[in-house]
């Protein structure tokens, strides 16, 4: 935008047409944002390895830490393709680390019961759990994040030495393997399309949109309005509700 007003402001007859790019899948009105299904198979293969890996130790727990610094988009759905998550912490639903109904004692419960469990956390997640700073910024403008998973990675082991409880915690951080991974066919074909229509919108004159996939159709977003918020998942959509179903874990852990 800021190069759009530029570019209108020296009259340059110049098209700044945008695509949907943030592995986040966190951008309002389209349909998914390209590299997200990639993201999601890779992510699903981190949580079997983890779940293979809990799976063959007495009190084994396997934690998965996966990108989503305002959105858990890539969390919930690695827990619905895979079923072999039991608990999915995203930024959009906050959770207590202790208590009654907090995180470790379903934790504690879970074990008890099936001797292993496997844990998806979003990078944003509990960031209000942590001392994450003063709302300071990165230089991409982002703000800065507290290391969840390597913080519940501690307590988590904290947790059961205090009690008495040998457990074994295996802690996988796959994420940065996503954005060097070679993409999905479907993500392929999706660049494809976006480039072919993005090129197509800059030579008919268009500007200050953006290229998107809503309902199947590619259509024209003004950029002004898609970026005005973050799109997040809602805690109280059908989505969240069948990752929960798919992980057994309570409806709220606060």
């Amino acid at each position: 935008l800021a190069i759009a007003g530029e570019l209108e402001k020296r009259r340059l007859k110049v098209s700044v047409v945008g695509i949907p790019k943030t592995i986040d899948n966190d951008l309002l009105f389209v349909d998914r944002s390209f590299g997200f299904e990639t993201a999601v198979e890779q992510a699903s293969d981190a949580v079997t390895a983890a779940h293979a890996e809990a799976h063959s130790s007495m009190n084994g727990v396997g934690l998965v830490k996966l990108m989503g610094r305002d959105s858990g988009f890539i969390a919930v759905h690695t827990a619905l393709a895979t079923h072999e998550a039991n608990f999915v912490l995203i930024p959009e639903v906050p959770f207590d680390l202790g208590g009654p109904n907090g995180f470790l004692a379903h934790l504690e419960s879970r074990l008890a019961r099936r001797n292993h469990a496997v844990v998806v956390v979003a990078e944003g997640a509990g960031q209000e759990l942590l001392a994450a700073g003063s709302g300071a910024v990165d230089a991409s403008g982002n703000k800065k994040l507290a290391d969840v998973g390597a913080w519940l990675r501690d307590a988590v082991n904290a947790h059961f030495k205090a009690k008495g409880v040998e457990i074994n915690l295996k802690y996988f951080v796959p994420s940065y393997m996503f954005r060097s991974a070679p993409a999905c066919p479907t993500d392929s074909v999706y660049c494809e399309r976006l480039g072919n229509n993005a090129v197509h919108e800059a030579m008919a004159g268009k500007t200050r949109v953006l290229i998107g996939m809503v309902h199947n159709e590619f259509v024209h977003l003004p950029t002004d309005v898609v970026v005005t918020r973050r799109n997040t998942v809602d805690p109280e959509g059908s989505l969240y509700r069948d990752a929960i179903d798919a992980t057994g874990q309570p409806v709220s852990m606060r």
